[in-house]
């Protein structure tokens, strides 16, 4: 289990396109109400292409996220 404190400040790297996409912090995160868990980040758009947008941001449902370090998070988003 990973504490939200814990995600703050953590680069967030796309594993196919080797690409850094942000920092948590600089994200939001979508949460279910129900259950608490987190469902989705979403990373601000600028300059992001490639991704599924949802208004401004770049929404990374959570199933892609595959390895959460010291310092990075490690998504593993398809390719479209």
């Amino acid at each position: 289990m990973v504490r939200l404190s814990e995600l703050s400040g953590k680069e967030i790297v796309d594993v196919r396109r080797a690409e850094r996409l942000g920092v948590l912090g600089q994200t939001d995160l979508e949460i279910n109400e129900q259950t608490g868990h987190i469902q989705a980040l979403l990373i601000p758009t600028g300059k992001w292409f490639g991704f599924r947008k949802e208004g401004n941001d770049i929404r990374i449902p959570w199933k892609y996220i595959r390895k959460i370090g010291e310092d990075m998070v490690i998504i593993d988003f398809p390719e479209e």
